[in-house]
């Protein structure tokens, strides 16, 4: 791992809260993440499972953890099995983890080969009544691979198809959305890391720069730092700001334009989530500087708004209310457009058509019960914005909020968000 060790407390703790959900008699396993091929005889990099991670800290291929806390033996009531390394192993790709490192990360005392795994949970599963397994229940995923977990849920259920079977993913979605303060103090890390890689690149735009010249001042900043970008990197410039998604972060920055930077760093798997919008030249235009201010204003409204006990939908509500007020006083609707506007596909859509935020963790867009109150401990993003094609140009600002009885803590505060003081730092 590149990054720091963390305190094993955290998954101790992380454990200990998912415990406290389960039926009695009840046992509950998450498997790693599958290595991805590619194509001839390549792979892409393991992405840690979260789930595994938020319980264990392990980040090794192939892991399978197991929790049964009302084993009759003791021993048995927490198991990691990992990969049994050998010369082979280590010379092709690299150390494994031992059981006493295993150990030590996770706070698991028992850990077992993965030889052993099988014996071991079938004695546990004549002895368990509930049985909880995992899937990835998130709203948004497009699930067109079978993963690692799926596969286990097929064949347990063939092996042991009397069992009363949960899902996992609700138990973990309810404990994952409200963050410790360990977890926190990660996504702080993350923050500062994407702090140092804006601040870099205030520097280093100017006309004639592309974005992906721009994508490796970031990957510079970050990576040297034991980070790495938290999700594919958005750098559009001019008319690409008005694709949502844009990747191909190909095109040169042109005098004159708006270049939105949707880019931030993971550190140690706990995730940032920035997007800023700066002026190639240096200086933003009259035009520029009036939507950029209104998505500012709308920005700061939302942090405020996002307080304990009102529904995410609510919250979406307001958000896109001063869009709409917003969009009138910069001539972009007129209010007999609103009067008549089809409330299924209101006028604003054209210009602000996604959410004002989500949930931020071990995953951008992090799992969480959305349908369900904002609670102390959330961290949320909050991303307003108006995209004006017509004029070939967006705005979107993001900054990273926790959620307390107190108000908000702006994570991204000391990162610069001010029009005058970017054109400043610019120079």
């Amino acid at each position: 791992m590149r990054h720091a060790p963390i305190d094993p407390q955290l998954f101790v703790e992380n454990r200990a809260s998912l415990q406290r959900l389960m039926l009695r008699n009840a046992l509950a396993l998450v498997n790693a993440n599958d290595i991805f091929p590619t194509n001839a005889d390549g792979t892409l990099r393991l992405q840690p499972n979260s789930d595994l991670f938020y319980l264990s800290g392990v980040e090794q291929e192939e892991s399978i953890l197991l929790i049964y806390p009302e084993a009759h033996e003791e021993k048995m009531r927490e198991i990691l099995f990992l990969r049994e390394t050998n010369d082979s192993m280590e010379m092709w790709e690299g150390h494994k983890l031992t059981k006493e490192e295993a150990r030590k990360i996770s706070g698991v005392a028992r850990i077992e080969w993965l030889s052993e795994f099988w014996p071991l949970f079938h004695r546990l599963m004549c002895e368990c009544e509930h049985v909880y397994l995992n899937s990835n229940e998130h709203k948004r995923a497009n699930i067109v691979v079978e993963t690692r977990e799926a596969r286990f849920v097929r064949e347990c259920l063939a092996r042991y198809p009397l069992h009363q079977y949960h899902r996992l993913a609700q138990l973990l979605h309810r404990l994952r959305v409200v963050k410790s303060p360990m977890e926190i103090d990660l996504i702080r890390k993350a923050c500062a890391l994407t702090e140092r890689g804006f601040r870099r690149v205030l520097k280093f735009i100017k006309p004639g720069v592309s974005e992906m010249e721009i994508e490796a001042e970031f990957a510079h900043e970050f990576i040297r730092a034991g980070g790495a970008f938290a999700y594919s990197p958005i750098i559009a410039t001019g008319k690409n700001a008005c694709v949502l998604h844009y990747l191909d972060n190909h095109q040169i920055c042109r005098k004159g334009e708006l270049v939105l930077l949707d880019v931030a760093a993971t550190y140690a798997n706990y995730r940032s989530d920035m997007t800023r919008t700066i002026p190639v030249s240096g200086r933003f235009s009259r035009r520029q500087k009036q939507v950029y201010n209104a998505v500012l204003r709308i920005l700061r409204r939302m942090c405020k708004a996002a307080v304990p006990g009102k529904l995410p939908k609510d919250w979406q509500k307001e958000a896109e209310a001063l869009v709409e007020k917003e969009l009138v006083d910069l001539g972009l609707l007129k209010i007999a457009e609103i009067k008549k506007q089809d409330p299924d596909n209101p006028a604003f859509k054209k210009y602000f058509m996604h959410g004002v935020g989500h949930p931020l963790g071990l995953d951008v867009h992090d799992v969480g019960l959305t349908t369900e109150p904002i609670q102390p401990g959330w961290v949320l993003t909050c991303e307003p914005a108006i995209y004006v094609k017509e004029e070939a140009f967006a705005v979107r600002l993001e900054n990273n909020i926790l959620v307390t009885d107190n108000g908000y803590v702006d994570l991204m505060a000391g990162i610069p968000i001010e029009p005058d003081e970017i054109e400043d730092l610019m120079k």
